[in-house]
């Protein structure tokens, strides 16, 4: 009889990270599912509901111990499918930022994450199978004023995973897909303390269309996916519009206040 396939997602507690734990689950995947908060208990008990096996960790994912926490939980069994979905936002202008509030958005989606990556991706490309999913931005392709460290990170992981593909392309049976999205209806904007922001308080995507969009399109083996038409659009106009005019776009979206001033229009 053969094993039961098994999954890691993290930042599984809420939003993206929820529903991709959801859809391992609904394809028969046991899950070691993992947030740095309490909620991923109950988060654990909705994903059972699918008839798996499920362990939940609460870990730091910006800390090297966290990620070996995560690590230890799995007990050496064979991870079939990554989800690195953990991160984290910060806005407001960047001398306003405490150096520890900055620090923990690099440390959760780069460090944290590049991490678990390495440790996870050394047996998949030695057996040449497995499956990650990693959850950039389309945030990555314009200069974020007032959200700058956050932009900044999304650039580097949506160029990192580029890079790693081509370096593990020989082999054939890994696949890594960046999932960008665009703003999400996720608690991602209020632990961002960006609620009054024109983007915090403008409608949203739905995470499950997110998901669905990145689980299908690791499924098919694609490099990227940017999910929704309208950030496709977006994505594909930051590729030809000066940074100057990106960045100005960006602050009028999320600088403090600018929800405030789209009401009294």
């Amino acid at each position: 009889m053969a094993a039961t396939k098994f999954a890691v997602v993290t930042g599984a507690s809420t939003g993206i990270g929820f529903e991709l734990a959801h859809l391992a689950a609904q394809n028969g995947y046991d899950l070691l599912v993992v947030a740095d908060e309490p909620l991923i208990e109950a988060s654990a008990t909705d994903f059972r509901c699918h008839g798996v096996e499920v362990e939940a960790v609460e870990a730091d994912l910006a800390t090297i111990e966290g990620v070996e926490k995560l690590l230890d939980a799995a007990k050496g069994r064979r991870v079939d499918l990554l989800c690195a979905n953990a991160g984290r936002g910060l806005g407001h202008g960047f001398l306003e930022q405490e150096v520890a509030d900055w620090r923990r958005v690099i440390d959760t989606n780069i460090t944290g994450t590049l991490y678990l990556l390495q440790k996870i991706l050394h047996p998949m490309v030695a057996r040449n199978e497995g499956k990650v999913l990693i959850t950039g931005s389309i945030a990555g392709f314009m200069p974020g004023s007032f959200q700058a460290v956050y932009n900044g990170t999304k650039a580097f992981i949506d160029s990192f995973a580029d890079a790693l593909r081509n370096e593990i392309k020989d082999a054939r049976g890994i696949t890594i897909t960046n999932l960008m999205p665009g703003a999400t209806e996720t608690e991602f904007f209020d632990r961002a303390d960006m609620l009054d922001t024109k983007v915090g308080s403008d409608e949203k995507d739905d995470p499950a269309k997110v998901a669905k969009d990145g689980w299908d399109a690791l499924m098919a083996g694609k490099a990227h996916i940017v999910s929704g038409w309208k950030n496709k659009l977006q994505a594909a106009a930051a590729h030809v519009t000066p940074a100057a005019i990106l960045a100005e776009q960006h602050r009028k979206m999320a600088e403090p206040g600018t929800a405030e001033e789209q009401d009294n229009e």
